[in-house]
């Protein structure tokens, strides 16, 4: 038996993945991640402590305003969840498919009292390059403006109520002046320096 009950994992990371992946408040699930986290990114680099995942999601996330995350399925495992998710971009233009996708897998480690001890994330670049060029040209196609391509019609069924919502999106970068978008790892690194030793 782990150090948690499955209860416990389950409940909180339904808590965790509403928070972040479905409600888009990245400020507030960076909040549950311990001091000391442990946030590997093999795309951006490793952030070290609740701070520096703090300084980096908003922005990153400000940078691809599409996206949105549908959950595929989960396992919880002692104090381990592995989940696997589509990052989906809405398709602007009523002639394609309705959506882009590319796959991603991530493993997050639960430290009790609602907080997070780490998390890993995989996810397949060169599908998210595919995307953001189909994306692009439904957007040039259709002359949708920024705030327009922020739907999120696609939510999966049969995913538990904490994975999906009705509501408008409201991500907690949005409207902030003090939130620059990044999509390059250089630019990341003018934000937590310590990445580009």
């Amino acid at each position: 038996m782990g150090r948690f009950s499955r209860a416990e994992v389950d409940a909180e990371f339904g808590r965790f993945y509403e928070l972040g992946c479905v409600l888009e408040d990245w400020t507030g699930w960076a909040d549950l991640f311990t001091d000391d986290a442990r946030y590997v990114e093999h795309f951006w680099g490793t952030m070290i402590g609740r701070d520096e995942i703090r300084t980096w999601i908003d922005p990153v996330m400000a940078g691809v305003p599409e996206i949105y995350t549908v959950l595929e399925w989960y396992v919880v495992d002692d104090d381990k969840v592995v989940w696997s998710m589509q990052n989906r971009r809405d398709n602007p233009d009523p002639d394609g498919p309705p959506y882009f996708d590319f796959a991603g897998l991530s493993v997050a480690w639960y430290a009790g009292d609602g907080r997070w001890a780490g998390e890993e994330d995989y996810w397949d670049v060169k599908g998210a390059r595919a995307t953001a060029t189909d994306f692009a040209d439904a957007v040039r196609r259709t002359g949708v403006t920024p705030v327009e391509r922020m739907t999120r019609k696609h939510w999966p069924t049969g995913v538990p109520d904490w994975a999906r919502t009705d509501r408008a999106p409201a991500p907690s970068w949005f409207g902030r002046d003090d939130v620059r978008p990044i999509t390059k790892p250089r630019e990341l690194r003018e934000l937590i320096p310590r990445l580009g030793d």
